[in-house]
């Protein structure tokens, strides 16, 4: 049995992953953390810090300092979830890629390795609504999904 629990850099996702946890402990699973690095979301923060600031001579500069900031922040996030999740003496990993969010979270839910897709509510903007990013694939996704509030 294996898990796939979705993060993107949000205190939600983080609830989802550590509820994961009692889950997976009960169950004896194992457990995916995967992410998405989407450079569209890089070129839209580069963009509105340009049209902010009026500084837009260097908009790629930002681009390029976004995007690695956006690879460690993801990468230092599950590195501290394994950290737990190792602690718990649960079988986890975890995997990050690169492309839009939408069709990257449905290949890898529907690659039929997986019995349940965990994920947050909200994401990131923390908006009082249910994710955009479930509303994109909660009908394309065979496993079941697990929202955590």
């Amino acid at each position: 049995m294996k898990y796939l629990v979705l993060l993107d850099g949000s205190k939600w996702s983080q609830k989802a992953a550590l509820h994961a946890i009692t889950i997976a402990k009960r169950k004896g699973a194992e457990v995916v953390f995967f992410s998405v690095l989407d450079i569209r979301e890089a070129k839209a923060m580069a963009f509105n810090f340009c049209a902010q600031s009026g500084i837009c001579d260097r908009v790629k500069d930002y681009e390029v300092q976004i995007w690695r900031d956006m690879k460690k922040n993801i990468q230092d996030e599950l590195a501290a979830i394994l950290y737990h999740y190792n602690r718990e003496r649960i079988r986890c990993s975890s995997k990050i890629v690169e492309g839009i969010t939408r069709d990257e979270v449905i290949q890898e839910a529907n690659s039929g390795e997986y019995s349940l897709v965990v994920m947050g509510a909200y994401g990131r903007s923390g908006k009082h609504r249910i994710s955009t990013l479930f509303e994109e694939v909660a009908g394309e996704m065979k496993p079941p999904v697990l929202i955590v509030r």
